[in-house]
């Protein structure tokens, strides 16, 4: 089953840079997708396209067959007039956590699902020290993220984003704020939802994960799909040769 598809997607920024050129993503049902690349190829506004924070130029998106954008008749994006149960669908997870400073922990996790989805507060909130306790942070639930590590309060946010029931979870360079002690910890969380099957895509700079972990990885360059493919086949035998060069350069460091 399709959880999610894009096609034919452009945008550009001030009119004149064209940071993603008729690119196409379909996501099945349990696959986890890897998005690799150059810095300024184009991955992350894939996925706020995908996440409708940025608007496309023209293209087209839906998640589980409902239409979110189509085309118009000039070839232009039209979007959706009620877009609220699409955003139920979906989760994204941000390099830089964007959790509520203000909130607990625990009420980061309760009050979306509470005061967006209306949800019976109280099994919400089982449901969240659940989460908590798979998260490995059953003790923090009354903590504020001043108080949290990145690798606690990126954790928090993977928990925040999965409390929505989401369809299919988006990782925008989740470990790119982290340095390698705590980078391990959020990998090894993704490994696990990876493992339960969760639909997933993640842009990632993390070659040895995106080849044990995805089924699937897309490298762009220059707002292309340049290349993708089985994950182990791209990032151990990539034929195109941007793809290559690409590569080695992270065999190197």
């Amino acid at each position: 089953m399709k959880v999610m598809e894009l096609n034919h997607v452009k945008k550009t920024f001030d009119g004149k840079l064209e940071v993603l050129t008729d690119i196409s993503l379909c996501v099945e049902k349990g696959e986890v997708v890897a998005i690799i690349g150059p810095s300024g190829s184009g991955k992350s506004t894939l996925l706020r396209c995908a996440t409708l924070l940025t608007t496309m130029d023209s293209g087209e998106l839906s998640y589980l067959g409902e239409r979110a954008a189509w085309n118009d008749e000039n070839g232009c994006t039209v979007y959706a007039p009620d877009l609220r149960k699409i955003r139920s669908y979906f989760g994204l997870v941000f390099q830089n956590f964007n959790l509520f400073p203000h909130y607990s922990v625990l009420k980061n996790l309760t009050d979306a699902p509470v005061s967006v989805m209306h949800r019976d507060a109280r099994q919400v909130r089982d449901e969240a020290v659940e989460l908590l306790n798979k998260m490995g942070l059953a003790d923090k639930a009354n903590a504020y993220p001043c108080q949290l590590s990145g690798g606690q309060q990126q954790r928090v946010a993977i928990a925040r984003a999965l409390a929505m029931n989401p369809e299919i979870l988006f990782f925008d360079e989740p470990t790119s704020a982290l340095d390698p002690e705590l980078t391990g910890e959020i990998l090894k969380v993704i490994r696990q939802l990876a493992q339960e099957k969760m639909t997933m895509v993640i842009v990632t700079h993390e070659m040895a994960f995106a080849r044990d972990v995805a089924d699937r990885v897309l490298f762009m360059d220059g707002g292309v799909i340049v290349e993708q493919g089985p994950a182990r086949e791209v990032i151990e035998h990539p034929k195109e040769a941007r793809t290559q060069q690409f590569l080695a350069r992270y065999s190197e460091n």
